[in-house]
């Protein structure tokens, strides 16, 4: 069965997680202006009740919107209820939602790897759980859109229990996108570097002092290249359009990875590089 076009999202039933702020907000934003019938949610109520009202004041159709934990698998269950309850089977499973932790391995505690596999591992693999397998039976075809990160994809310093996850994400999309063809429905494997969201402001960085002027001068630097929720949104809905596996939202993360694959002996370089002068940053910051 070929998967539906989903260049044009009139009329169709599009769940995205993490929808009050960040990527998840602006994907929202963007496929409720192309006509899609909402379907959101974000552990956030309050976050997700100001997203809502903003769609629905500007003529967006927000189906269903409801707060809910996805790391507690019964949550997203009767999330999936109801939002199926309204309407069916959906067309469309954004994964959006995530956090971050970064850290040396001796900085890292074992409550960061757990709440990264728990939600950006886990989280996604409830969702699909719940809203994938009516897709299949509904026969209609459809896409899943699974947000990893360029950490899924390389080894960015201090990212070893975020990259867990994100690797963990890429994989379960790697077998899909192979599994859920026979049925129509495409994959999507989302790859943003630096995206100027609220995650970048609360991200948390064992070990180190995240209020030294040396740390924040990194952090304006990391602010000043990352591209917007709203740049991000668009190129994830220009990726589902297009049919696209992978999708970046920057062409840096495009060129290591490309290097990766094509050119190791440069990629290694380059990362040991980059992890030399994150060390750097790392000392100066504990010494101011």
């Amino acid at each position: 069965m070929r998967t539906p076009d989903f260049s044009d999202l009139r009329g169709r039933r599009v769940l995205i997680t993490g929808a009050a702020s960040g990527i998840g907000r602006a994907t929202a934003v963007r496929a409720g202006a192309g006509g899609a019938a909402l379907i959101l949610t974000d552990i956030n109520a309050v976050g997700l009740a100001a997203v809502t009202d903003e769609l629905k004041a500007v003529g967006a159709n927000v189906v269903h919107s409801a707060a809910a934990d996805l790391t507690d698998l019964a949550a997203v269950q009767r999330f999936g209820s109801d939002a199926h309850a309204q309407g069916g089977s959906v067309d469309v499973v954004m994964n959006v939602a995530g956090i971050s932790a970064w850290g040396s391995v001796e900085n890292l505690e074992h409550r960061q790897w757990r709440a990264m596999v728990e939600v950006n591992l886990m989280g996604p693999i409830h969702v699909i759980e719940t809203f994938v397998p009516p897709m299949i039976e509904a026969g209609r075809g459809g896409w899943l859109v699974n947000v990893s990160s360029a950490a899924g994809l390389i080894g960015l310093p201090w990212h070893a229990a975020y990259s867990a996850s994100k690797f963990g994400l890429r994989g379960v999309s790697e077998v899909l996108r192979f599994d859920l063809r026979q049925h129509g429905i495409g994959v999507s494997l989302v790859c943003p570097g630096g995206v100027a969201t609220p995650l970048a402001e609360t991200v948390e960085i064992a070990g180190m002092n995240t209020q030294s002027p040396t740390f924040r001068r990194f952090h304006d630097r990391f602010v000043k290249r990352a591209v917007s929720p709203e740049a991000a949104a668009k190129a994830i809905l220009n990726g589902m359009a297009t049919r696209r596996y992978y999708v970046y939202t920057s062409g840096d993360i495009r060129l290591i990875h490309l290097l990766e694959r094509v050119a190791p002996p440069v990629y290694r370089l380059v990362m040991r590089i980059f992890n030399t002068g994150m060390t750097r940053v790392a000392a100066k910051a504990a010494r101011s």
